[in-house]
């Protein structure tokens, strides 16, 4: 599984930095976070993209920052936009990556993006946006994902343990 890229994925508040930060930090892996990627490629956060190109070319530059993230060498703990999920190219990308789905309710995620200014707020009533975002993503992330794991009942570092717990025994079970 060292040359699998890991990709932690959900709607935003969900904690995907977070957990890839751990994940990275664990396996001494290399952390990418789409984010981070569409701010160094195109230098301006994900928020004002939407408000300047629109919601779909965010959603089409998150994809080619997560496409880019997953050909990366070594292989590296991506952090990816939810919106990702909605490209069939993207989730044929995703079939060779450990896909960690972190699906927590959209009131948990709703009041922890009020603190963040980086995100996108595609409409005034967050807990409908994020309703409405889960509603149309979630087959999608049900089909790449490996391990589903809810943020609003454990903490990073548990999902975190449960995910290396998981890439452990897929170890184990491969030499053998």
């Amino acid at each position: 599984m060292t040359d699998t890229p890991i990709v932690v994925m959900g709607l935003m508040g969900a904690g995907k930095s977070t957990v890839a930060r751990l994940l990275a930090d664990a396996l001494g892996r290399p952390m990418r976070d789409s984010d981070a990627d569409l701010e160094a490629k195109y230098g301006t956060t994900a928020a004002a993209m939407a408000a300047d190109v629109g919601a779909d070319e965010l959603h089409a530059r998150e994809a080619l920052v997560l496409r880019d993230a997953l050909a990366a060498r070594p292989s590296p703990v991506i952090a990816a936009a939810a919106s990702t999920v909605e490209d069939p190219e993207t989730r044929r990308a995703l079939a060779p990556a450990f896909v960690v789905f972190l699906d927590g309710p959209p009131e948990v995620l709703a009041e922890r993006m009020k603190s963040s200014p980086h995100r996108p707020h595609f409409k005034p009533d967050l807990i409908r946006m994020l309703t409405e975002q889960r509603d149309l993503r979630l087959p999608g992330f049900r089909e790449v994902a490996d391990l589903v794991a809810d943020p609003s009942t454990q903490w990073p570092e548990e999902i975190a343990a449960t995910v290396l717990a998981r890439l452990d025994g897929a170890q184990t079970r491969g030499n053998g």
